[in-house]
């Protein structure tokens, strides 16, 4: 898996896998603490640093660091339907998001954050895995918008409880904002903004308030709105406005460019 990248100085390994477009450097460090990456035939550590000399392989496959061009940053939306999982592969064999996506000649897609198997919605990937770390890293701040629908309709103490925030099995977690979106019967509709992207977070709100959400779409992440002319199943990129909106917003600290 040759990947052209020209690297004057040691840096560390997951930084370097990360722009090679292989993950995200979250990602990267899972494969170091589990024993998939050697480097000079020895078990890489995560304060492992590399150069283009250094001989890298993941899982046996030979990542080449030579040459001077980077993959090229891009950025794409799927909208993903229920039922498929966010993960390469699955032991189970259920359909994973990867299945419907471009294929890339070189590098690969990483995807910003998870949607369960059960919601849909707004999803972006990117072939920079370091991109991809800024835009999941709790630093950067960023919002993310779903639309929720419950079995039934929240009392105001109900709302209030998780604007005030719950404390949860992994710790305190809150709604910064929750609109009443109307609806019909058993079913009603609300808008509500998170700041992570813990796993199942926003079910798991509304579950703690004896609450049941039947059904999830995530429609904004940060600056990108979910188109409303886009149905589920497709995939399109983000302009490269979008994507600097995106870091604009991503909070102060390492701010990084858009590449062209």
């Amino acid at each position: 898996m040759p990947i052209k990248q020209k690297i004057s100085a040691p840096e560390r390994l997951q930084k370097i896998l990360a722009r090679a477009g292989l993950g995200s450097r979250r990602e990267i460090e899972t494969w170091i603490e589990a024993g998939r990456i050697t480097v000079n035939g020895k078990i890489a550590s995560l304060g492992d640093r590399v150069t283009t000399g250094d001989r890298i392989k993941v899982d046996k496959t030979e990542i080449k660091l030579a040459g001077s061009l980077p993959v090229k940053q891009q950025v794409l939306a799927y909208y993903k339907p229920e039922g498929e999982i966010v993960t390469r592969k699955d032991p189970e064999g259920r359909r994973t998001v990867y299945a419907e996506l471009p294929p890339l000649k070189r590098g690969k897609w990483t995807a910003v954050g998870r949607l369960d198997i059960n919601s849909s919605g707004l999803l972006l990937l990117t072939t920079d895995g370091i991109l991809a770390n800024r835009l999941m890293h709790p630093s950067s701040n960023l919002e993310r918008e779903y639309a929720v629908r419950i079995l039934g309709e929240a009392s105001p103490e109900q709302l209030n409880s998780m604007l005030r925030g719950v404390q949860l099995e992994d710790g305190h977690a809150r709604f910064t904002s929750i609109v009443d979106a109307g609806g019909r019967g058993v079913n009603h509709w609300y808008h509500v903004v998170i700041m992570e992207g813990r796993n199942r977070e926003v079910r798991r709100l509304w579950e703690s308030q004896g609450l049941t959400v039947s059904r999830l779409i995530r429609i904004r992440f940060g600056t990108y709105q979910l188109p409303r002319n886009k149905r589920t199943g497709q995939h399109w990129e983000l302009t490269k406005q979008e994507i600097h909106d995106l870091l604009e917003n991503a909070g102060p600290s390492k701010k990084l460019k858009v590449k062209s």
